[in-house]
């Protein structure tokens, strides 16, 4: 595929008006589960449906089926990854510009934070990814960026492993300069940049930065 394209995961968690917003024309769009039929609902075809589809009921999936371009179900007990993980999986293969989870993020904290890991292949694998929804947006970095404020309030750091060291923030209300964050710090926590963007470097580890609001 074109590496230029951004492919968006619609996953079962909470969705709404606000993850429509993110589409962009030329986005690759993937229902998971019943992220699909929220998909189909809003008048949008998925590129690709994937899951083992038991959150919705039998008509329902059928309807998933005959309204994507591609549909693979599974078995929803035979299978070692979540339906999210194998949508995950499949956008990697496809060499991405980058990849957004959207309804990620719900009312299963398992599920959640199993979400968030994932975040970690996409370093593995170079390629951007992101977990959006209403209120937040999560990343996952190893190296310096410019982080942009955009609609939210304030910006979390928690460290995604046992330590991160060398860690600067410039443009933010409390600043760093060459700190650590290790697991149980809340150092990181609702910090506020001071104009439309600021940046944030590391040495070493993985750093979870958290966008939000109230």
């Amino acid at each position: 595929m074109n590496n230029q394209h951004r492919i968006l995961i619609f996953t079962g968690g909470t969705l709404g008006e606000w993850a429509l917003e993110e589409i962009r024309d030329d986005d690759l769009i993937v229902g998971v589960d019943r992220g699909a039929l929220f998909l189909i609902r809003h008048q949008l075809q998925p590129d690709l449906a994937i899951g083992d589809f038991d959150s919705v009921t039998g008509a329902e999936a059928e309807e998933i089926r005959t309204n994507s371009k591609t549909y693979i179900s599974c078995d929803p007990v035979m299978k070692d990854q979540t339906d999210t993980e194998m949508a995950f999986h499949w956008a990697l293969q496809q060499r991405p510009a980058e990849i957004v989870l959207l309804g990620a993020l719900g009312t299963r904290f398992d599920h959640t934070l199993s979400n968030v890991h994932l975040l970690s292949l996409g370093l593995r694998f170079h390629i951007p990814c992101r977990i959006l929804d209403e209120k937040n947006e999560l990343l996952l970095i190893d190296k310096p960026i410019q982080i942009e404020r955009g609609r939210f309030t304030h910006v979390s750091l928690l460290p995604f492993g046992w330590e991160v060291t060398g860690i600067t923030l410039d443009g933010f209300q409390y600043p760093l300069h060459d700190a650590a964050l290790r697991i149980g710090d809340s150092l990181g926590i609702s910090n506020v940049l001071l104009s439309d963007s600021g940046s944030i470097s590391l040495k070493n580890g993985q750093l979870l930065v958290i966008k939000s609001m109230d």
